[in-house]
């Protein structure tokens, strides 16, 4: 009888033993699991977001080369993409966007004085050459007497496409303009009586370009790389890189000093980000560094 009993203490408590293993096993288990959560969570924690809007060409595509460079700064970049100018200005003035990265310096600075924003440029990145480009136009010599020449309506634009008429002896300015902030009511002399429309939408360029084949037609480069055009090859008169119409980050003014929109500044500079905007584009976009 002695025996049996001691038999089933030693059973008994082989099972406790075996049970408390189990137990601190399952607790170690837990604390660890646990252990991993609150890991993973501040790692999440760590990371930063910002949302920065951007046309889909080039700008879209040089930020999305840009992810995981600041993945590694500890910044999450979510990208909000536009097919137009006015949109991403509204967005990031109502709060929706934390900068956006489309604009050129005298478009900016146009967009501030009509709409009161108030907007900084934390940093140039590139410059897209203009062009003007024509179906059966093959060079300025064949250009005729009353051609018509099409424009986007932004007249943050307008200058740089006179610029460009004047520099190739189709028109001349007024020797008192900035050509920068040159209309088409400063054009003096304008010996082949070129007519021009003003009045189309910027993303609608390259549609004028197919259907009016004996107009000159000047698409920014975005939208002429996006409709599959090589501004180097198929331009009749092509900006060329040392231009004021630098594309920026903008930002609000209170972020002025974000230290996440200068890192992304940084990036977007970077010797990676740079190469890979000459390799992908082959000038028709031009990186900067300042």
């Amino acid at each position: 009888m002695k025996k049996l009993l001691a038999l089933l203490l030693v059973g008994l408590l082989s099972i406790a033993l075996v049970a408390c293993g189990t137990a601190g096993e399952e607790s170690s288990e837990e604390e660890n699991t646990s252990g991993e959560q609150k890991e993973g969570e501040q790692e999440a924690e760590a990371n930063e977001e910002i949302v920065v809007g951007a046309t889909s060409v080039p700008h879209a595509e040089v930020l999305e080369e840009a992810k995981p460079l600041l993945k590694e700064e500890g910044i999450d970049l979510k990208i909000e993409t536009y097919q137009d100018y006015i949109l991403p200005n509204e967005d990031l003035s109502n709060g929706t966007l934390d900068a956006n990265y489309f604009q050129h310096i005298p478009y900016l600075k146009d967009q501030k004085s009509e709409f009161g924003y108030d907007f900084v440029n934390l940093g140039g990145i590139h410059i897209e050459p203009m062009g003007i480009y024509s179906k059966n136009i093959s060079s300025v010599e064949d250009i005729e007497e009353g051609t018509e020449v099409i424009l986007s309506r932004s007249v943050a634009d307008h200058g740089r496409v006179l610029s460009l008429l004047q520099e190739n002896g189709l028109i001349k300015l007024s020797d008192d303009v900035d050509p920068v902030s040159a209309t088409l009511d400063d054009i003096e002399e304008n010996p082949k009586n070129l007519e021009f429309d003003a009045s189309i939408e910027a993303g609608l360029l390259p549609e004028f370009y197919e259907r009016e084949e004996n107009a000159l037609v000047a698409i920014n480069t975005n939208y002429a790389i996006e409709a599959g055009l090589v501004p180097e090859n198929d331009a009749l008169i092509l900006e060329g890189s040392e231009s004021p119409y630098v594309n920026v980050i903008a930002a609000r003014s209170e972020d002025e000093d974000n230290k996440a929109l200068h890192t992304l500044v940084e990036v977007l500079r970077s010797e990676e980000i740079q190469t890979f905007i000459k390799e992908q584009y082959e000038g028709a976009v031009v990186p900067v560094s300042e």
